[in-house]
């Protein structure tokens, strides 16, 4: 028997309604009631156009307010007590204090930080090697694990009662450990295991009450490099979670299972998920491993792109398996389709050509059904279908406007020394200090400054044809004089542009550059009601015309101060594209490292002498597999040093990371050689840079001491504090002062007290020095 079904589903809307009900709660415009309101509605939507798309269980459990792993936090009674929480805290208000932090106000409404009871929010990295970022749980000698939420049962009880069959969708126990960090240093979080299983097992009899048919269990980590103690705890772990009274299916995806391969399919589960897409070599050996009895679910269409799948391909692979094995076979998208927008194939704003190439989730739950009626009744039963999915991938490969010989041949012609700057870095550094003179401890900001109201008018305005073009470029120069202003009234050192006039640090260059389209509405969530509309990168890439030049003149012009030029790196806009597969990434990444090179040339000849180029994506492209990572390292690595490259030393480069651990790819981050590296450091307390210490970071380093993504607003003593932490292990002469990512979501009366507290402590620093 074949079944269909998805492992998870985009939860924000077609229309992003979840962020503005989140955004409007938050600003006490709404009520709990009805943002829950908002939430049981999009959920009903969703499970209809599973339904709709005949698959054979609606996913219950995908869908969070803010992020699927804080779920798992207060459903497992885990919350951490530093919060304080107290029995009057509701669970939702608990939830986004987790996710935003607390913080007490003065009686001006502004918040200040920890010494007045404030608490940062849980550390938040990214998900694998995914452009979503998820909330680290936090364990401790006093954790203990309980079954603390109902809103999971009230979530298939919704989903019942619509007359939905129900697969839940959980992350397993290990990988919830493993995603997890000791905060304590008397603790293997591994040692939480059997506390924690014990809420496992009564929540899955509670499913079944509740009626659920499936459980899928959600083990990602079963693609890492697992230390034997973890995968000699999968099998303890699932001989308890086997005797669940329904049936568990074991989902992996992201990378191949490897070593593990074996394991997985003899753990007593009654069925097992993979992902074919990125481990389709697996596929067979998987098939010959696992037993008859239980079902195999094969991932067949990409959850992390938006190409539109090769069905004949996909049958080619799938008729063997299906004619050989005495089990259910079940057909899902690789993985989770929260990576990928709700619909494209309709969106207006891709032209008809290019948009046939394409398919959001809604379309890939129509080709397993596709593929489904395919093996069941014969390719002859969807002939249709397939000459249609046929035609439109013959169209992309022939298509003239996917391949550009010049842009091919240039970077066929990239020489041996085109990735090194002129000199080393100390020479570099002195003749930068020569020529900007900064003082120590120089602050600066990442760059972007708050995206008011005003500015996304006069942009949306603009976008509608309601504003002409030489007006928009007036309101966006008005808005650069003023943060120009509000940064040389709060004494920062180095100043930027503030950004006014870009609607993504991805999107504003893409939108640029040949080789890209975009989408109206092509949201994906990147975290809590922060979205993003990722370029669709689909042909060779090259640079038109200057970008930034402009704007960042005209800042420069406006004070005697250094302003830096500010651009995204290569491995980035990779990253946070989709990107076609149609030729190494490596090669796309050089394409766009070239139009990044030229840009930063002509910022330079036109007299902006700091360029900060943004790479906070490179940690989050490893493979997941430790053996793959020297290859990608090594194109990645050059790809930036080709963009960064071709200036004179006296400019002084800047890159900023975020968001990641980088403590086990050090020789690379410094082999990129940047003059300065901003890093996110402070939702770690500094953890974080103690690595950069110990591997004796040769150039400038600016740790984050301001987390951007908190209402919270640190006092300069909470600065000083993560400031002499940082020179512990970092010469102070290499230390920058700066928040830890840009500050364009937050609002401008919190800014001017986190910058102007930033400020004061780098006087202190200096007067202490």
């Amino acid at each position: 028997m074949i079944k269909t079904h998805t492992l998870g589903y985009p939860r924000i809307g077609l229309q992003r309604e979840l962020k503005f009900a989140l955004e409007r709660h938050w600003r006490g415009e709404i009520d709990a009631g009805a943002l829950e309101t908002v939430g049981a509605g999009l959920r009903a939507r969703h499970w209809a156009e599973q339904a709709d798309a005949g698959l054979d269980f609606v996913t219950v459990g995908d869908f969070a307010f803010y992020d699927h792993v804080a779920n798992h936090i207060q459903l497992f009674g885990c919350e951490p007590a530093r919060f304080g929480f107290g029995d009057g805290d509701t669970a939702l208000a608990r939830y986004f204090t987790l996710a935003r932090g607390v913080a007490h106000e003065h009686a001006h409404g502004v918040c200040c930080g920890a010494a007045a009871g404030g608490a940062a929010a849980l550390e938040m990295t990214k998900w694998f090697d995914t452009n979503y970022h998820y909330l680290v749980p936090e364990f401790d000698a006093s954790t203990r694990f309980t079954l603390a939420s109902s809103r999971l049962l009230g979530e298939v009880a919704q989903a019942r009662s619509l007359g939905h069959r129900v697969k839940v969708a959980l992350i397993g126990p290990l990988s919830f450990l493993w995603l997890g960090k000791e905060k304590s240093a008397d603790i293997d979080r591994l040692d939480l295991l059997e506390d924690l299983l014990t809420p496992y097992c009564a929540l899955l009899a509670q499913l079944k009450q509740a009626g659920a048919d499936w459980v899928q269990l959600d083990e990602p980590i079963l693609g890492l490099d697992l230390p034997g103690a973890w995968i000699l705890a999968f099998e303890r772990a699932y001989r308890t979670l086997g005797t669940a009274p329904l049936p568990l299916l074991l989902a992996t995806y992201f990378s191949p299972l490897e070593e593990n391969l074996s394991m997985a399919c003899k753990l007593p589960v009654a069925g097992l998920h993979v992902d074919a897409v990125r481990a389709g070599h697996e596929l067979q050996s998987i098939a010959d491993w696992l037993p008859g009895t239980k079902v195999l679910s094969v991932g067949i269409v990409d959850g992390r792109n938006i190409w539109r799948a090769d069905l004949d391909a996909a049958l080619a692979r799938l008729q063997p398996l299906a004619a050989r094995r005495r089990g259910e076979l079940w057909l899902a998208p690789s993985c989770s389709l929260l990576h990928v927008p709700l619909r494209l194939r309709e969106d207006a704003a891709i032209d008809p050509e290019l948009r046939g190439w394409l398919a959001g989730a809604r379309e890939k739950l129509d080709e397993l059904k596709v593929l489904r009626r395919a093996l069941a009744d014969g390719e002859g039963s969807v002939s249709l279908e397939l000459r249609e999915a046929r035609a439109a991938l013959d169209a992309r490969r022939s298509s003239e406007r996917v391949r550009r010989p010049a842009v091919a041949a240039r970077v066929a012609a990239l020489g041996p020394g085109a990735d090194r700057r002129a000199s080393p870095y100390p020479v570099r550094a002195a003749a930068q200090q020569a020529r900007f003179k900064l003082p120590p401890y120089p602050t600066t900001t990442i760059g972007s400054f708050p995206q008011t109201a005003q500015i996304r008018a006069a942009r949306a305005a603009f976008k509608r044809g309601e504003l002409a073009a030489a007006d928009y470029e007036a309101a966006m120069r008005r808005e650069i004089a003023a943060a120009v202003r509000e940064q040389e009234a709060l004494g920062l050192d180095v100043l930027v542009h503030g950004e006014a006039e870009r609607n993504d640090m991805v999107e504003y260059f893409g939108e640029q550059l040949d080789g890209f389209a975009f989408s109206a509405d092509g949201w994906v969530q990147s975290y809590g009601s922060r979205c993003v509309k990722p370029p669709v990168l689909f042909g060779d890439v090259a640079r038109p015309a200057a970008m930034t030049v402009a704007w960042s003149t005209h800042a420069q012009s406006l004070t005697a101060r250094p302003m830096k030029g500010m651009l995204t790196g290569p491995v980035t806009i990779l990253q946070w594209s989709f990107v076609r597969d149609d030729q190494p990434r490596s090669t796309t990444a050089l394409q766009i490292a070239l139009a990044i090179r030229d840009e930063a040339v002509d910022l330079e000849a036109a007299g902006i002498g700091i360029i900060q180029v943004d790479e906070p994506a490179l940690r989050e492209g490893l493979p997941l597999r430790r053996a793959a990572w020297p290859a990608y390292l090594d194109w990645a690595t050059r790809a930036f040093r080709v963009a960064a490259s071709g200036v004179r030393d006296d400019t002084q480069l800047h890159t900023h990371m975020c968001y990641a651990e980088f403590n086990d790819i050090l020789p690379q981050i410094a082999a990129l050689d940047a003059d300065v590296i901003t890093i996110e450091t402070s939702r770690s307390d500094m953890e974080l840079l103690r690595g950069f210490g110990a591997y004796a970071y040769p150039n400038a380093i600016g740790p984050g001491v301001y987390d951007i993504h908190s209402p919270r607003v640190p006092s300069a003593r909470d600065i000083l504090r993560l400031m002499h932490k940082a020179a512990d292990v970092i010469p102070a002469r290499q230390l920058w002062v700066n928040p830890d990512c840009g500050l364009k979501t937050r609002g401008w009366a919190e800014t001017r007290v986190a910058l102007a507290n930033m400020v004061e402590a780098a006087r202190l620093l200096r007067a202490a020095a």
